[in-house]
């Protein structure tokens, strides 16, 4: 089985939990024999992921030079991309002022200025463009690759997909990892949407991380039911050694952990508020926010304005042995998502021996039994759950104990069985 992925990150480069879906899938993948290629739109060392190929539109210069163009209409470079899944207008400007001080070529149409290129929402100006002139080198790429199977990761390689499903009549399976309503709420992007429905309607199968998920898609996008299957997130074992980081956090002070990305669907403003209540029952605890994201300074400013900005740390992004650690330092986790498709961090959690609360609105809260559940929106509910787990051992070493059993039952391998047998299911009807 050959299969021909399309992502937009890839470990150790990530943002989200996008990347470390990628890499958990291909690496269990790889582990049933399936070969895959993963082409991303940007140059990625492949130091730490010798079990896939890695493509970059970078590497294929000299097919560009000899193929014929394929899309008229767009125009594109193959060249490192500045944009990213999560990136806000602010920081995509960042980033595109920093290639140009360092006189990198970036991909920015004629006669665009810097204001037209940020200008709009979340995902600004040129994203459109940029998604599909990553959709043009795909393609052209995909004509001189072996493969049996298409499989697109989330919205922005949708384009992509279809078009190299199009040009070489191979099968087309597009995983959704989230939609553009868990993202933005009722207040969607009318151009995400779009991409997402033309994505969901073209593929041969849809994957969906949650039945919540599902769910969604047949409602929101109008799928029909049998097109969607449902395949659950896995997680990566950690044994690792650590020691406690100089924090400022005493040792007889209870963490509360927040990670994630700081943005309206992770619900960081109902943390805080749940924090401010925990915080008028018991002083000897730490609430740490692990994550970077367009509220932040907003979420730093609230906690300052409820007066616990002291009992409050801001970590910002972190990454491989930071996250690890700070796991291990952690005696609860908190996912209050307003729409959360899966969460893998629950499992890491649990993983790590920390006992979770996570949000009803979650796909997790599907699969896991022994955590404790609230509405997002609820969050005198969610502080009192925090005293319970934080003020009595036996709940606390239930919900790790039985929590850690769970979430070792959610394996990489088992979420690539199923795939495996997605794709050998359409290639037999096709």
């Amino acid at each position: 089985m050959r299969v021909f992925m399309l992502g937009w990150e890839f470990p150790p480069f990530i943002t989200g939990g996008l990347g470390t879906a990628c890499y958990g899938l291909t690496k269990a993948l790889d582990k049933l024999g399936v070969k895959v290629t993963f082409v991303l739109p940007s140059v990625v060392t492949d130091q730490n992921t010798t079990h896939v190929k890695l493509l970059s539109p970078e590497g294929i210069k000299d097919i560009l030079k000899t193929q014929s163009r394929l899309f008229s209409n767009i125009k594109f470079h193959t060249i490192d991309s500045p944009l990213s899944p999560y990136d806000s207008a602010e920081v995509y400007k960042q980033r595109i002022e920093w290639a140009l001080a360092q006189k990198q070529h970036v991909s920015i149409t004629k006669g665009l200025n810097l204001e037209q290129l940020t200008c709009g929402g979340h995902y600004s100006g040129d994203m459109y463009t940029e998604v599909h002139r990553y959709a043009a080198v795909a393609a052209e790429l995909g004509l001189n690759e072996d493969f049996d199977i298409v499989h697109a990761h989330d919205w922005m390689t949708y384009p992509a997909g279809i078009a190299v499903s199009a040009l070489t009549g191979k099968p087309l399976v597009v995983h959704v990892h989230s939609t553009e309503f868990d993202r933005s709420g009722e207040n969607v992007n009318q151009m995400i949407y779009d991409i997402e429905r033309s994505g969901f309607h073209a593929a041969d199968v849809i994957i969906a991380v949650s039945h919540m998920t599902r769910n969604i898609i047949i409602s929101r996008y109008g799928v029909p039911a049998e097109k969607v299957e449902v395949v659950y997130n896995g997680v990566e074992r950690d044994n690792g050694e650590w020691t406690l980081a100089d924090s400022g956090i005493k040792k007889d002070e209870k963490i509360v952990l927040f990670l994630g990305r700081i943005t309206m669907q992770k619900g960081p403003e109902y943390f805080l508020q749940a924090a401010k209540k925990v915080l008028e029952v018991m002083d000897d605890v730490k609430f740490v926010m692990a994550g970077s994201g367009d509220m932040m300074h907003r979420m730093i400013e609230m906690a300052a304005g409820l007066g616990i900005g002291q009992k409050v740390l801001f970590t910002g992004f972190l990454r491989g042995e930071q996250v690890r650690q700070i796991f291990r330092m952690a005696d609860l986790y908190v996912m209050p998502s307003v729409s959360e498709p899966f969460g893998i961090a629950p499992l890491e959690a649990l993983g790590h021996d920390v006992p979770v609360i996570i949000s009803k609105q979650s796909g997790v809260s599907e699969v896991l039994t022994h955590a404790l559940k609230v509405d997002f929106w609820d969050t005198d509910e969610i502080a009192n759950k925090i005293i319970a787990v934080l003020r009595y051992p036996p709940l606390n070493i239930t919900l790790r104990d039985y929590g850690n059993y769970e979430a070792r039952r959610l394996r990489w391998e088992d979420s690539a069985n199923k795939c495996a047998k997605i794709y050998e299911q359409m290639l037999v009807s096709v």
